[in-house]
């Protein structure tokens, strides 16, 4: 089964995240995703005589864990809200749509992780409820590009937007001070701004003075999806045909992955690997491409003997990594009020919190400007103001071109393709061919 890079790291990777604020800024902890019903909603009251609303999710969306659910129903006593979540996306996604091709079995609000948005926005809309219209939505509070990759062409938008994630580079200030390079976040990431191509020069001047056995970046494969996520159009043209192997961005994300294999910048990992975890603790690699979900894993799996060494700098152009939304069916029995709910979760004030206390970087604009999130620092990371870095970063994504089977083709490329180039060796012209091959197949069925 593949492997989504979402849908792990905003699911497995949550049990580091809730700590990736830092002590001091995060008031809360979360636990792992797990398969269990939780009937209590976060917060008692057992729904005798009250409005249920179920909420089916993947993983943990931390909204119990911040204590959303909790506040909701003390603000509406009439409302008792119950989630269920299945650990991961690959099992819950086909789960959603049986359920809205018989029409039974839906939750009240149904989450909806990035890679499936456009598929659903494509297939399902007619049977999602109309949010744009929904008492207290404001499209403006939201990113653009995020209310754009919910809403159909006819411009009904049938997901509200939870978290994003933009991208930054997350650096070893000590790796780079005995490799001669700049170790202020302003003046690193003056070395690459602007290009990505700066990116990987900088990890051949890092190559030549490399402390120890350590090297520039920790795998192709995460260069490729930095790379390739900073473009509008990368799998899809604007169509939906699939456009993938003529895709100039592919092309120089691959080109610069297959770059930074050839030249020895590269720990030859697999990330979200124990082997990728362990390098983090023994401080194998100076850089990793970074959304705000990232510095929670490198807090926990570097552990303290690296708090101070890490620091957070812009990366060469805006990009995104991550993301979900929340949907109400109309199969729901409770419409109304499922909407109701579904907007306050996703206003900016409620988006301020979940970043406060479980690190969810906000898709709503409007939660910039609150001090929970754009006065934020990161104790670990040298007090990085990530707050004002992954602001920049996500107001200057530019709005991507989604296709159904994203995450077929992106996973292929790296865990097929690019891991052949970097861990076996093969060429990649022969580690394309049977990236290309495994995605054909994969997409005929």
């Amino acid at each position: 089964m593949l492997r989504s890079a979402g849908t792990y790291r905003r699911r497995a990777v949550t049990l580091a995240a809730v700590a990736a604020l830092g002590a001091g800024l995060l008031a809360g902890c979360a636990d792992d995703g797990d398969d269990s019903k939780d009937s209590s909603g976060g917060g008692g009251g057992g729904g005798k005589g009250k409005t249920t609303i179920t909420i089916g999710t993947f993983g943990v969306f931390g909204y119990k864990q911040a204590g959303l659910y909790a506040e909701y129903m003390k603000l509406h006593p009439d409302i008792n809200i119950e989630e269920s979540s299945i650990e991961r996306n690959e099992n819950y996604y086909p789960q959603l749509l049986t359920h809205l091709g018989t029409g039974s079995g839906l939750a009240d609000i149904q989450a909806i992780e990035v890679d499936n948005i456009n598929e659903v926005t494509t297939t399902q809309a007619d049977k999602f409820v109309d949010l744009s219209k929904a008492p207290g939505v404001k499209k403006d509070n939201w990113l653009s590009w995020k209310w754009a990759q919910a809403t159909t062409k006819d411009g009904r938008t049938i997901g509200l937007g939870t978290d994003i994630g933009p991208m930054a580079i997350c650096y070893r200030k000590d790796l780079f001070e005995q490799a001669g390079l700049p170790t202020e976040r302003d003046e690193v990431a003056k070395l690459w701004a602007g290009d990505w191509n700066k990116y990987i020069e900088t990890g051949k001047k890092y190559m030549k003075k490399a402390p120890g056995d350590t090297t520039f970046v920790d795998s192709a494969g995460g260069v490729f999806n930095a790379v390739v996520s900073s473009n509008a159009k990368r799998y899809y043209d604007e169509s939906g045909k699939i456009v993938y192997k003529d895709s100039p961005a592919v092309k120089e994300a691959w080109d610069l992955a297959t770059t930074a294999s050839k030249d020895k910048l590269t720990a030859k990992l697999q990330q979200f690997q124990k082997s990728w975890d362990q390098a983090y603790s023994n401080g194998k690699f100076a850089t990793v491409s970074c959304p705000p979900w990232m510095l929670g894993h490198i807090k926990e799996k570097a552990g303290a003997k690296a708090e101070g060494k890490w620091d957070v700098a812009a990366a060469p152009r805006p990009g995104n990594w991550g993301g979900s939304f929340i949907a109400v069916p109309k199969a729901s029995k409770h419409q109304e009020e499922a909407t109701k709910l579904a907007a306050w979760l996703t206003a900016p004030e409620q988006q301020a919190k979940l970043f406060e206390k479980q690190a969810s970087w906000p898709s709503a604009q409007a939660a910039y400007s609150l001090p929970q999130v754009g006065d934020a620092k990161h104790p670990y990371f040298g007090d990085a103001p990530i707050g004002k870095i992954f602001a920049e970063a996500a107001k200057g994504i530019p709005t991507q071109v989604l296709g159904p089977k994203d995450q077929i083709i992106r996973q292929n490329i790296t865990d097929i393709g690019l891991l052949q180039v970097d861990q076996q060796g093969k060429s990649p012209k022969d580690a394309w061919e049977a990236a290309t091959k495994t995605i054909d197949n994969a997409l005929d069925q």
